[in-house]
Parts: structure tokens; C-alpha cells; sequence
């Protein structure tokens, strides 16, 4: 039972480490917006460029906090393995899983429009 409990802290731990991975990437895009925002004011095509970049980033952070928060919900289900809780985590899964596809694909993107 004691390692029930265990496994449960560490899957709440996990999850809080994913949130926080996407609020402070989603805070240092915001501070980066700001800063080329007022840094390129009346160059239009380099504030394009570099909010572009900015996306990017955002999208990673957004994929790795992701990744951390499907894993407490894995860690999760070996805690409590009923099957409703594996119909949640399937369709979490799921879920993720498009997420992850199209921003991985929206990554790639920016990447060959970066490289070019």
C-alpha cells in the first residue's frame, strides 16, 4: 500500500514539473514576444522572422510539458488500473498524441523555413 502512495507522489510530482515546463515557456515566449515587439517596431518582416522563432519555441516547450504530463497519467493508471482509468488514459493518449503530431509538424516547419 506504502508504495502505492509513492507511486502516486511521483506522478503528481511529474505532472506539476510538465506544468511548469509550459508556464515558464509560456512565459519567456511572452517576454520574447514583448522584447522583438519593441525591439523591430517598424521592421515588420523582421518581427515576422523572430516571432516565427519565438512559436517554435513555445511549441517545444509545450511538447516537452506534454511528454511529463502523459507520464503521470501512465503513472497514474499503474496506481489505480481500473478500467475506466484506461479508457481516460486512451483517450488522453489520443488526445496528446494529435497535439503532438501537429505541433512536431509545425516545428519541422519553421525549422526548413529557418534553414532556406
Amino acid at each position: 500500500m506504502m508504495r502505492l502512495e509513492v507511486l502516486n507522489t511521483v506522478a503528481v510530482a511529474i505532472s506539476v514539473a510538465g506544468s511548469g515546463v509550459i508556464m515558464y515557456g509560456a512565459l519567456l515566449t511572452l517576454f520574447r514576444f514583448i522584447k522583438t515587439e519593441i525591439r523591430f517596431f517598424h521592421d515588420a518582416a523582421a518581427v515576422m522572422v523572430r516571432q516565427e522563432r519565438n512559436r517554435s519555441r513555445l511549441s517545444a516547450y509545450l511538447l516537452l510539458g506534454l511528454d511529463f504530463m502523459l507520464a503521470a497519467d501512465i503513472i497514474h493508471t499503474i496506481h489505480d488500473p481500473s478500467l475506466n482509468e484506461l479508457y481516460v488514459l486512451g483517450l488522453i493518449v489520443a488526445i496528446r498524441s494529435v497535439i503532438s503530431f501537429f505541433l512536431m509538424k509545425e516545428i519541422k516547419e519553421s525549422v526548413s523555413i529557418h534553414a532556406s
